[in-house]
This record gives C-alpha cells, structure tokens and sequence, in this order.
C-alpha cells in the first residue's frame, strides 16, 4: 500500500503579526516549515510528499528543499484551504493509496504518532487525530447570550494528520466543490458525504503555532524531547 502526504503551507499567518508567512520563523533556530517538511519526506512509512505553498513563498521554498535535498513536490495554493488540499491532491501520484493531510504549522507531531495513524486508516478509511478538550465550552449566540453547554465528554479538539483512503478523499473534494460546499477541515467534507471517521488519539503537544506564544511553547516541547 502507497501513502502519500499533502501539507498545507499556502496560508498567511496573519495572527501571528508578521510581514510574512509564520512558516519562516525560527523554531530551535530552523524555519518551523523545515521541521515538519523534514519529519514527513524521511520517514519509512509515507512514499510521496507534496508542499502545497503560496505564490510569495514557492521561490523561497525551491531553495529551502534544495538545500534540505528531499524528495518533494510543489504544488500552489488557491483561495481557500480547501482548494489548497485539492490541489494538493492532484499532484499525488496514481499509486497513492491513502493519503495524510497536515497543516505545516504543526511540527510537532511525532513519528510514531504518523505510523499509527497509517495503520488505523488502512482498516478505518477515514481517521483524525484529536484530543479531548479540557475545558467546558458554551455555544454563544451572536447577541453574545450563552446558548447552550455540550457535554464536554464528547468534545475532542481535532489536529492534523487526517488520514483517508485516497479514493474517498478525492470523492468527497469532488462532491463538496459541486455543491459548493466549504468544510473546516478534510474529515468535514467526508463526514458530509455520509462516510464515517474515526478517532485517534493525539498528543497535546500537538499544537499548530498560531500565535507568539505557541513559538515559545515549541521552543519547550523541542527542550523536553531533547532531554528525553
């Protein structure tokens, strides 16, 4: 079984507050985009890599792959994160037979956590990763009333990797951009499609680097794995 990995990097960043795509700050003195690029392209069990990536960013990324000598592709982004993905899709090759998809804004994963996720695809056909919440969420309406309180026992915070079965994946892009449907995420247009998605577990420090704090917590877990 072949199993290839799109990794979105198309995005902005714009809550990060810089001039340019958060992708390029420094984690433990390395472009955040390097460490999750590298941790997928060398590991045993993931046969293709495409980087999906802004038009601002394709010239730096030519050179930052070139420099790493990892066997990628590149591919560009659209306007949403969703067309992102299907482009991504697209340059995957025929014999790809499940797929992983991650923001790159999440280095952190590890690589058994990526290898578990391939076999738990491999007899679900569609699987996420996630945790459970810890904290009680409310539904608030928009006059700014708390509408309701969920039970937060069923509540799971979802990261990346997804992971699908590439038939089912392409299926559901194909059917969601008919209906012009737009999902949050991949396992949205899958559950849409009335196909289900199983849970693993992931790790809390798990975290996409969203904003200035999240370098500093990085900067953390990358200390702490160090000393394990």
């Amino acid at each position: 079984m072949s199993t290839g990995v799109v990794i979105v990097a198309a995005g902005s960043g714009k809550r990060m507050g810089g001039q340019r795509n958060k992708l390029w700050l420094p984690l433990a003195g390395e472009p955040i985009l390097a460490h999750t690029v590298r941790l997928f392209a060398t590991h045993p069990d993931i046969d293709e890599v495409v980087l999906v990536v802004s038009e601002a960013d394709h010239a730096e990324v030519m050179t930052l792959i070139s420099a790493e000598k990892l066997m990628v592709v590149i591919t560009m982004g659209g306007a949403e994160r969703q067309d992102s993905v299907r482009n991504g899709l697209a340059s995957l090759s025929a014999n790809c037979d499940y797929v992983l998809v991650h923001d790159a804004a999440r280095p952190f994963v590890t690589r058994k956590q990526i290898s578990d996720m391939i076999k738990q695809v491999q007899q679900d056909q569609a699987t996420i990763m996630a945790v459970p919440v810890k904290d009680t969420i409310k539904v608030v309406g928009v006059n700014g009333l708390v509408e309701s309180t969920p039970a937060r026992e069923s509540l799971w915070a979802v990261q990346t990797p997804q992971a699908f079965r590439m038939s089912l994946l392409r299926e559901a892009h194909q059917a969601a951009g008919e209906a012009g449907k737009l999902g949050t995420d991949d396992a949205m247009l899958v559950e849409w499609l009335g196909h289900p998605v199983s849970i693993m577990q992931g790790s809390y420090e798990n975290i996409k680097i969203t904003t200035p704090d999240d370098l500093w917590f990085g900067e953390e877990i990358l200390r702490k794995r160090k000393g394990e």
